[in-house]
């Protein structure tokens, strides 16, 4: 079993990540990382998933991730979020999960991530956790279920050598 990383271990590692970028990207993930800080002074820093910055306060609030050409905030229950702003443009389609790509030159909306970034806590303090459900698939949708089909009778359950040894 993996031995969880320390509050100050996961500072430092985010600390060091942010050094080793040294262009716009470990720039970026700095000013993110001091918004989240500045909403909520109790959130808590955790390294995960090989080098994942994550914000945790009564459940993750979002993680802080590096790309190539993008970092990426990955709100955990961004879903459930009103995003009145717009600010979320990624993982758009998921259930939980909602993420806002920046990419270099862009510029960050602080008063809108701040206005996520507390809802995000709230919510983990609501115990929220299951969005809204979607509407079936119409391929599942059907005016029969599979046992009122006038056409297709269910099938009568067969006994097996073990069903007749316990039955007996």
């Amino acid at each position: 079993m993996k031995r969880p990383v320390s509050v100050e271990s996961a500072s430092r590692l985010i600390d060091e990540r942010i050094h080793q970028l040294g262009d716009w990207r470990g720039k970026m993930l700095a000013k993110v990382r001091k918004i989240v800080h500045e909403v909520d002074p109790e959130i808590v820093e955790e390294w995960k998933w090989r080098g994942t910055s994550t914000w945790y306060h009564g459940g993750i609030v979002c993680t802080g991730e590096t790309y190539k050409s993008v970092v990426k905030m990955t709100f955990a229950k961004g879903a459930l979020l009103k995003d009145p702003s717009g600010l979320f443009n990624s993982s758009l389609d998921g259930n939980i999960r909602r993420a806002i790509d920046i990419h270099e030159g862009d510029t960050v909306d602080e008063v809108a991530l701040k206005q996520l970034i507390r809802a995000a806590v709230a919510l983990n303090h609501e115990g929220k956790s299951k969005p809204n459900p979607r509407p079936a698939s119409s391929r599942f949708t059907n005016q029969f279920t599979l046992s009122e089909s006038p056409t297709h009778p269910l099938p009568k359950r067969r006994k097996t050598a073990r069903s007749r040894i316990r039955s007996s």
